[in-house]
């Protein structure tokens, strides 16, 4: 007989001990045969490192109890859910964002360069328009005028109504339960 047969007679000598063993760390027998049976499969993959005339069952213990810490610590970082949790996770859809933002980069490349970078260091930076009127080397009014005027140029390209916002439609919000903010309650 081989060293690999003899090895597997082995293992499969000591299944019953490692699955007590494996019960009373998990408290399940299901879980106890799943580490039994990973126990093997880490076993028999290292096999060589296994010195002949050592305590075969202490090493496979030793795998057992490795294999189940691993696995609480691993469990230990996850959250454990019986369907509630998910059952109430949304998000609305994606591509009416996408195709939003495509619509918008297409817009901001129609507006005149100065109003393009104008509102681009106000609104998307967040530079105030002071900072944005020293660095473009004009009065603070332009900067405020030029911001306005491409406000307003978008707003007519995205066919947006003064006052009325971006983003997910209210039906939309209503459906994945979000709260709904009113405009005009800003």
């Amino acid at each position: 007989m081989n060293e690999d047969a003899a090895f597997a007679r082995q293992l499969a000598g000591e299944a019953p001990r490692l699955r007590a063993f494996g019960t009373s760390l998990s408290g399940s027998a299901s879980a106890a045969d799943d580490l039994v049976q990973e126990t093997f499969a880490k076993a028999w993959k290292h096999r060589a490192r296994f010195e002949r005339g050592t305590n075969l069952r202490a090493w496979l213990f030793t795998i057992l109890r490795n294999t189940f810490r691993s696995q609480r610590r691993k469990h230990g970082r996850e959250i454990g859910d019986d369907g509630r949790f998910a059952e109430r996770l949304a998000a609305p859809a994606c591509q009416h964002g996408r195709l939003d933002l495509a619509a918008l980069r297409r817009a901001l490349d129609t507006l005149p360069r100065d109003q393009r970078h104008a509102l681009l260091l106000v609104a998307v930076s967040g530079r105030s328009y002071e900072e944005a009127a020293a660095i473009c080397a004009t009065a603070e009014g332009t900067m405020k005028s030029r911001v306005n005027r491409a406000r307003r140029r978008l707003g007519r390209i995205l066919e947006i109504a003064p006052g009325e916002g971006i983003g997910p439609l209210p039906a939309e919000l209503a459906v994945l339960g979000r709260p709904i903010r009113d405009p005009a309650r800003r």
